[in-house]
């Protein structure tokens, strides 16, 4: 059980910037903070071991502990008005997608606050209702007794008249099928009297009280929302149908209190009244907006083109943003502090945790002329993933027997802290937002993953501080930037370095961070491919959120689950998502490699080809005598393993690049990645097909720079080994001293 766990604000940080901590823990009455920098979070006996360094801060020492609860699931909140005060009679009406109505009682729209009001959702049996709380919390229910069925559209809407107590329900399929339920209405009189003073809208959950500084909600709807509309009497059938349209009927705007448009302000957390009131609303814990409406045609994939098909927000009980926990403590960044990767560990006497966070230079300085990017777009698209726990398939895909660590079994029973972008939410749909304000506890040293291989089995994380920990070994000085910092500062984050390496998986990029790295290139910068599996995923990050980072798995690629046709456009920016390689982008273009294969079992060695001879790259095996590179190493036991890169001049691979050594004897675990297969056949494993393979690549560009590629995610797990004696440590100096050289390449 994990007792101690926290966050922060920051993913990076500045000298002179400040990074607030927040933590929760239950148990112990106090906990003990201090700052470490993490030097190789990888705890295997076969390696070097956990290492840190301890740094002094104004925040170590005990503190007092507290618990802080998170509220997960998501919905949209329109803050009280004199409009909804003054309501008597009204009319409620949506068009709605349940994707989980046999799930329990779930609200739709609700109209009041925890004291009471009128609640339009889905009864335990799956069918439309209303429930309506007067003053002493008797609530009395109206049903169609009809359940609706899952991932189907319906029109439904409830009217309630105060005077005579009479509420009416309907229950309308937008396509009828044979044996299941039409259209149904339904009249009732309730004889309680909703409370209306203080009213507030609330879509996709009912209030449930306050927590953590903002209204918290129950009985959150797993499903889309299209069209919400409140109106201040009793409208008829017909009069609900016009309402429904693209604009509001001129006769009927003395009756609408609120026409709520989610087709407008997708790319925010708003959510707009088209009505003269204005009554706007924002979502709480980023429901998905770009969603396909009730009338999407299909002739438009792009929503920015019609954004009137795609007036739908899904909503989901498991959603997080941001869990808004109260300040522990915090740290200003002082001047001299060493860039590098850091953490605020956070321990009692039975647990610990670590709160990892990047100091990089101040802006437009640098202290060395390597930089490190510390690849936080795809830890955080990683985030607490439950693939082992969930995913049929695991097992196979390692061959091997996983090992779950406390971390994973925690996760496995608290799904409140939120999934990553390989799960799927509890409504089977799949996670293409993620966050990192919240404890994302797979991202930590001396976490060991079963996805990482036999042996030291990390992955993301833990396996880059192999090459943290072999830069400081070696006495490479080096400055540490995260993607967000790419991202948001583009090309100008970059100029400043002669030198970017990579981190072991790369896999997640923006279009800001791919083309800042493009124009480091083009202006002589010099790229080091660490590892492999990058610049596959296209990403946005929100625009004005920080830390909400969102992925569309469109047409094709190594994926857990795949987008809805017509939701492949990121929400936040409007850009096609998918493979980089779907937008004539391939990592070939970038790297002069790019994904082949994948296994995780066992890694195996590179053998030296022809192109090892050429004078252009004889600097690279300098001292190395070997033909065979790096048939040892703490990730399965080689370096070429886990994910595999392979040159091809059609996907973008430049002409001029040298292919100087490549993997082979690979295990039949290893299979090549789906993109590259057109029709399924025997012989796609290793040992039987080519693409099976990692190629080490080396070329020059044409603004005097260079590009050296590695192409396994493996390769950093060997640099250790034989205390960094080794001739993959050997072709990794090599080609670091010379790329560090102000001499130009050509």
């Amino acid at each position: 059980m994990k007792s101690i766990m926290g966050y922060s604000d920051k993913i990076s940080a500045c000298p002179g910037e400040q990074v607030t901590f927040m933590v929760s823990c239950v148990g112990q009455p106090t906990y003990r903070a201090r700052l470490v920098k993490i030097i190789h979070g990888d705890t295997s006996p076969d390696g070097p071991g956990y290492k840190e360094r301890e740094v002094e801060a104004s925040f170590a020492g005990d503190h007092k502990a507290r618990f802080q609860h998170i509220y997960a699931g998501s919905h949209a909140i329109v803050e009280n008005t004199p409009h909804f005060d003054a309501l008597g009679s009204l009319t409620l009406q949506a068009m709605i997608w349940p994707t989980t109505p046999d799930k329990g009682p779930q609200a739709i729209l609700s109209l009041g606050s925890e004291a009471g009001g009128l609640v339009l959702g889905i009864d335990g049996s799956g069918a439309l209702c209303l429930a309506v709380t007067g003053d002493g919390g008797a609530t009395e229910t109206v049903s169609t007794g009809k359940p609706m069925v899952g991932r189907e559209w319906y029109f439904v809407a409830a009217t309630y008249d105060r005077a005579t107590g009479e509420a009416h329900l309907h229950q309308e399929p937008l396509v009828p099928y044979a044996l299941t339920a039409g259209a149904t209405s339904v009249t009732m009189t309730v004889a309680t009297r909703p409370t209306l003073a203080g009213a507030f809208v609330m879509m996709a959950a009912r209030p449930a009280g306050t927590g953590n500084g903002r209204v918290v909600g129950t009985d959150h709807l797993n499903g889309k929302i299209d069209r919400p509309r409140l109106a201040n009497r009793v409208l008829s059938r017909l009069e609900m149908e016009r309402l429904r349209g693209d604009v509001l009927p001129p006769d009927l705007l003395t009756a609408v209190v609120a026409a709520w448009d989610f087709s407008a302000d997708i790319t925010s957390d708003v959510i707009s009244d088209a009505s003269p009131n204005r009554l706007h609303g924002k979502t709480i814990n980023m429901p998905v907006r770009a969603m396909k409406g009730h009338n999407w045609t299909g002739d438009e994939m792009n929503w920015r083109n019609a954004p009137e098909q795609y007036g739908a927000i899904h909503f989901h009980d498991d959603d997080l943003h941001d869990c808004a926990w109260e300040t522990d403590f915090t740290f200003t960044v002082p001047d001299g502090l060493r860039s590098g990767l850091y953490a605020a560990h956070i321990a009692t006497a039975h647990d610990e945790d670590f709160i990892p966070f990047v100091v990089r230079p101040a802006r437009g300085t640098k202290t060395s002329d390597l930089v490190f990017v510390v690849p936080t777009a795809s830890y955080m698209a990683y985030a607490n993933e439950h693939m082992m726990t969930d995913a049929p398939l695991a097992e196979h895909l390692t061959d091997q027997v996983a090992v779950l660590q406390q971390t994973d079994v925690f996760l496995h029973e608290h799904r409140e802290f939120g999934a990553s972008c390989y799960d799927s939410h509890s409504d089977g749909s799949g996670v293409c937002y993620t966050s990192r304000l919240r404890p994302v506890l797979t991202m930590r040293p001396k976490y060991q993953s079963w996805l990482g291989g036999k042996g030291s089995s990390l992955w993301q994380m833990n396996a880059d501080t192999h090459i943290t920990d072999w830069l400081e070994e070696s006495g490479f000085e080096y400055d540490c930037l995260t993607d967000e910092d790419v991202h948001a500062e583009g090309y100008a984050a970059l100029a400043p370095y002669r030198v970017f390496m990579t981190s072991t998986h790369h896999e997640y990029w923006s279009k800001e961070m791919w083309d800042a790295l493009d124009a480091f290139k083009r202006h002589g910068g010099r790229l080091i491919y660490m590892g492999a599996n990058a610049w596959y995923w296209r990403v946005a990050f929100h625009p004005t959120l920080p830390g909400i980072m969102e992925v569309r798995r469109a047409e094709g690629g190594i994926r857990a689950w795949a987008a809805e046709p017509g939701e492949y456009y990121h929400s936040f920016t409007g850009e096609f998502g998918g493979l980089w390689r779907r937008s004539g982008r391939p990592p070939q273009m970038m790297a002069g490699t790019g994904f082949s294969a994948q296994g995780f079992d066992i890694s195996s060695y590179y053998r030296k080809t022809a192109d090892a001879e050429n004078p252009r790259a004889k600097f690279i095996f300098e001292g190395v005598e070997e033909e065979i590179i790096g048939d040892f190493g703490l990730i399965g036991g080689g370096a070429a393993g886990l994910e595999l890169d392979r040159a091809d001049r059609l996907l973008g691979t430049p002409p001029n690049a040298l292919v100087v050594a490549s993997s082979e004897n690979h295990s039949q675990i290893y299979m090549v990645v789906c993109e590259e297969i057109f029709i399924n056949a025997p012989g796609m494993c290793g040992g039987e097909h080519p693409f099976v393979r990692a190629d080490m690549v080396f070329y020059e560009t044409a603004a005097g720079g260079a590009v050296f590629s590695t192409s396994s995610i493996a390769w950093a797990g060997s640099l250790s080994h034989n205390n960094y004696d080794n001739n993959v440590s050997r072709v990794t100096s090599n080609v670091l001293k010379r790329f560090l050289d102000a001499k130009a390449f050509q």
